[in-house]
């Protein structure tokens, strides 16, 4: 699936930002509300990813800007090993590139679509990594907001990693977010009741609520409360005070008993980190440095023969797509001559003017070169103390979403917050960060 190994790697210069042009487009693997999602090939490394790319003038139009703003801004400062990690952002005229990952192993949604059987030893396997992965993000006051069988990617060997960090919302120092933010069926009664009474908010407990729901949702095919897009609020609340929920017999006593921790409808009470986890009988065995170095065996293995997602993304890539990305060099040249040739007054100055601003705020990003730094201010900062540290300050690539990206069921609502692009008004708009 590669390039072609018999012509040389190209050399990039170290000091260029990186582009387009560094990656070879391979096929479409998936799309969603704020985005689509290609395999990519670095070119000078020849290393595999997952580049995901959104159309500048379509988030304007459905005011997602600032949500791939906040997606970047939390990606950039994160790196675990069961998350799906970002390693490079850059722009065009046209998009936003996004970088991540490569997993080949399919979403649990996909799985799920297949009529794969989970056994409970696979999937008590995804519930520590998830495990992992929350806690992480906790230690980085992050609510990811969005967890679900469809944002938990698989690899070749079956481990899981969480990806889609679109609607996640960064909290410190005790504050609480208010935003109904989610995909209804997997969001904590407290989002909801915040919602509906005002009330304190919510925290990190909303993300446990949705690893309960995705957990049984992958053990028995269905979700612990029907609940759908069209659901009201208020009959949400009543629902989770009334019903409840009904758990297969033949599942282990102990599973049964931390799905409940982790449903319980008062976030007080529920399950909802690390230490809490490693109290459950049902995961006293665990070995959880095993769990985190991926020595742990996984149940289910997806089939390395075959590609785990949609074929017909790549038609709809080639075929339905008016700007598809494998023509992109020859359109953007049109655009630039045609541009060129054109007044300077735009027929639409207002979105132009959001173009330019989103232009200006988008922030560059390289993990690769990053890491390399680090690298060497160690080895400096070994010979001539602090020195190496001050030179890695200023990265200048810092001047400046499984493959799906949310559902029908994803809820967002807006609170206000300051930024440069305000100044496009509501088109820039976007929801707040809490």
């Amino acid at each position: 699936m590669g390039a072609n190994s018999s012509s040389k790697r190209p050399v990039f210069d170290e000091k260029e930002d990186v582009n387009f042009d560094h990656f070879q487009i391979l096929r479409a693997i998936g799309k969603g509300s704020f985005g689509k999602v290609c395999i990519v090939q670095k070119r000078d490394t020849e290393k595999m990813y997952a580049m995901k790319y959104m159309n500048k003038q379509q988030c304007i139009e459905r005011d997602e800007v600032r949500n791939v703003f906040r997606e970047l801004e939390i990606l950039q400062d994160i790196e675990h090993v069961f998350l799906v990690n970002l390693w490079y952002s850059f722009q065009d005229e046209e998009d936003m590139f996004m970088v991540v990952d490569l997993l080949l192993g399919g979403d649990l949604r996909y799985h799920l679509q297949q009529n794969v059987q989970f056994t409970e030893d696979a999937v008590k396997l995804y519930l520590c990594e998830m495990t992992l992965a929350l806690d992480y993000l906790q230690s980085q006051h992050i609510i990811h907001r969005d967890i679900k069988p469809d944002n938990i990617l698989l690899d070749e060997q079956g481990h899981a990693h969480l990806t889609d960090f679109n609607i996640a919302t960064i909290i410190k120092d005790g504050e609480r977010a208010t935003a109904l933010a989610g995909t209804k069926p997997y969001m904590a009664p407290e989002i909801f009741q915040s919602f509906v009474s005002g009330g304190t908010g919510y925290a990190f407990e909303v993300d446990w609520w949705s690893l309960g729901v995705t957990i049984f949702e992958v053990l028995r095919g269905w979700r612990p409360y029907d609940i759908h897009a069209s659901s009201s609020v208020e009959s949400l609340m009543q629902l989770f005070s009334t019903v409840s929920v009904q758990y297969c017999n033949s599942w282990h006593k102990d599973l049964i008993s931390l799905l409940r921790k982790l449903l319980t409808v008062n976030p007080e009470h529920r399950f909802c980190s690390l230490a809490h986890m490693q109290t459950a009988p049902y995961l006293s065995d665990v070995n959880w440095d095993a769990v985190y170095e991926k020595k742990m065996e996984a149940g289910f293995v997806p089939n390395k023969g075959r590609l785990h997602c949609d074929p017909t993304f790549e038609l709809e890539e080639m075929i339905l797509e008016s700007r598809p990305l494998h023509k992109k060099k020859k359109r953007l040249a049109k655009n630039r001559s045609r541009d060129n040739s054109k007044d300077s007054q735009s027929e639409n100055d207002y979105l132009q003017e959001c173009l330019e601003v989103v232009q200006q705020e988008f922030v560059i990003f390289n993990r690769e070169k990053l890491k390399r730094r680090q690298e060497e201010g160690c080895m400096v900062g070994e010979g001539e103390g602090a020195e190496g540290e001050a030179e890695g300050e200023g990265d200048p690539d810092r001047e400046g979403e499984e493959a799906e990206g949310g559902t029908e069921d994803e809820e967002t609502e807006p609170e206000p917050e300051t930024s440069k692009l305000s100044m496009c008004g509501s088109v820039c708009s976007s929801p707040g960060s809490s």
